[in-house]
Protein backbone atom coordinates (compact mmCIF):
# COMPACT_ATOMS: atom_id res chain seq x y z
CA UNK A 1 0.00 0.00 0.00
CA UNK A 2 2.89 2.39 0.65
CA UNK A 3 3.85 2.14 -3.03
CA UNK A 4 0.33 3.19 -4.10
CA UNK A 5 0.44 6.16 -1.72
CA UNK A 6 3.87 7.21 -2.97
CA UNK A 7 2.86 6.94 -6.62
CA UNK A 8 -0.39 8.81 -5.95
CA UNK A 9 1.52 11.61 -4.26
CA UNK A 10 3.97 11.87 -7.14
CA UNK A 11 1.16 11.88 -9.74
CA UNK A 12 -0.81 14.54 -7.83
CA UNK A 13 2.38 16.61 -7.51
CA UNK A 14 3.10 16.40 -11.23
CA UNK A 15 -0.50 17.31 -12.04
CA UNK A 16 -0.37 20.26 -9.64
CA UNK A 17 2.69 21.65 -11.42
CA UNK A 18 1.12 21.06 -14.84
CA UNK A 19 -2.24 22.57 -13.84
CA UNK A 20 -0.52 25.52 -12.17
CA UNK A 21 1.48 26.27 -15.30
CA UNK A 22 -1.55 25.76 -17.54
CA UNK A 23 -3.62 28.04 -15.32
CA UNK A 24 -0.94 30.73 -15.18
CA UNK A 25 -0.59 30.84 -18.94
CA UNK A 26 -3.28 29.29 -21.14
CA UNK A 27 -6.20 29.64 -18.73
CA UNK A 28 -5.31 32.95 -17.10
CA UNK A 29 -7.51 35.17 -19.32
CA UNK A 30 -10.52 32.89 -18.84
CA UNK A 31 -9.93 32.58 -15.07
CA UNK A 32 -9.50 36.35 -14.69
CA UNK A 33 -12.60 37.07 -16.75
CA UNK A 34 -14.68 34.75 -14.57
CA UNK A 35 -13.07 36.00 -11.35
CA UNK A 36 -11.84 32.48 -10.57
CA UNK A 37 -8.05 32.90 -10.69
CA UNK A 38 -7.75 32.87 -6.88
CA UNK A 39 -9.97 29.80 -6.66
CA UNK A 40 -7.84 27.97 -9.20
CA UNK A 41 -4.63 28.93 -7.42
CA UNK A 42 -6.06 27.69 -4.10
CA UNK A 43 -6.94 24.35 -5.69
CA UNK A 44 -3.44 23.95 -7.10
CA UNK A 45 -1.75 24.95 -3.82
CA UNK A 46 -3.75 22.52 -1.69
CA UNK A 47 -3.25 19.77 -4.25
CA UNK A 48 0.50 20.29 -4.14
CA UNK A 49 0.72 20.50 -0.35
CA UNK A 50 -1.21 17.28 0.01
CA UNK A 51 0.75 15.53 -2.72
CA UNK A 52 3.77 16.11 -0.48
CA UNK A 53 1.79 14.91 2.54
CA UNK A 54 0.95 11.72 0.62
CA UNK A 55 4.60 11.11 -0.16
CA UNK A 56 5.54 11.64 3.49
CA UNK A 57 2.75 9.26 4.57
CA UNK A 58 3.96 6.61 2.13
CA UNK A 59 7.54 6.86 3.37
CA UNK A 60 6.41 6.65 6.99
CA UNK A 61 4.14 3.70 6.23
CA UNK A 62 6.98 1.76 4.67
CA UNK A 63 9.36 2.60 7.49
CA UNK A 64 7.05 2.02 10.46
CA UNK A 65 4.18 -0.17 9.13
CA UNK A 66 1.67 1.74 11.25
CA UNK A 67 -1.79 1.58 9.66
CA UNK A 68 -2.45 5.16 10.76
CA UNK A 69 -0.08 6.30 8.02
CA UNK A 70 -2.15 4.35 5.49
CA UNK A 71 -5.35 5.96 6.78
CA UNK A 72 -3.71 9.38 6.69
CA UNK A 73 -2.68 8.77 3.08
CA UNK A 74 -6.21 7.72 2.19
CA UNK A 75 -7.59 10.84 3.88
CA UNK A 76 -5.14 13.09 2.05
CA UNK A 77 -6.01 11.45 -1.27
CA UNK A 78 -9.76 11.69 -0.77
CA UNK A 79 -9.49 15.22 0.58
CA UNK A 80 -7.38 16.40 -2.33
CA UNK A 81 -9.66 14.88 -4.93
CA UNK A 82 -12.78 16.28 -3.29
CA UNK A 83 -11.45 19.71 -2.23
CA UNK A 84 -9.28 20.62 -5.20
CA UNK A 85 -11.58 18.76 -7.59
CA UNK A 86 -14.61 20.76 -6.50
CA UNK A 87 -12.67 24.02 -6.90
CA UNK A 88 -11.53 22.99 -10.38
CA UNK A 89 -15.14 22.18 -11.26
CA UNK A 90 -16.22 25.65 -10.13
CA UNK A 91 -13.51 27.20 -12.30
CA UNK A 92 -14.29 25.18 -15.41
CA UNK A 93 -18.07 24.94 -15.21
CA UNK A 94 -19.04 28.13 -13.37
CA UNK A 95 -21.38 26.02 -11.21
CA UNK A 96 -20.82 27.49 -7.76
CA UNK A 97 -22.84 24.76 -6.04
CA UNK A 98 -19.64 22.68 -6.14
CA UNK A 99 -18.45 25.00 -3.37
CA UNK A 100 -20.69 23.09 -0.98
CA UNK A 101 -18.58 19.97 -1.61
CA UNK A 102 -15.21 21.59 -0.86
CA UNK A 103 -15.58 21.50 2.96
CA UNK A 104 -15.95 17.72 2.83
CA UNK A 105 -12.56 17.52 1.16
CA UNK A 106 -11.12 19.99 3.64
CA UNK A 107 -12.41 17.87 6.50
CA UNK A 108 -10.78 14.77 4.99
CA UNK A 109 -7.49 16.67 4.79
CA UNK A 110 -7.78 17.69 8.44
CA UNK A 111 -8.49 14.08 9.40
CA UNK A 112 -5.31 13.05 7.58
CA UNK A 113 -3.25 15.52 9.60
CA UNK A 114 -4.89 14.39 12.85
CA UNK A 115 -4.06 10.79 11.95
CA UNK A 116 -0.42 11.80 11.47
CA UNK A 117 -0.40 13.54 14.86
CA UNK A 118 -1.86 10.41 16.46
CA UNK A 119 0.71 8.17 14.77
CA UNK A 120 3.55 10.47 15.85
CA UNK A 121 2.27 10.55 19.43
CA UNK A 122 2.31 6.73 19.55
CA UNK A 123 5.93 6.43 18.37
Amino acid sequence: MHKFILISGAVLGALAVALGAFGAHALKPMLEASGRLDTFETAVKYQFYHALALIISGILLERFANPLYQYAGASFMAGTLIFSGSLYLICFTGVTKWGAVAPIGGLAMIVGWILLVTAFARM
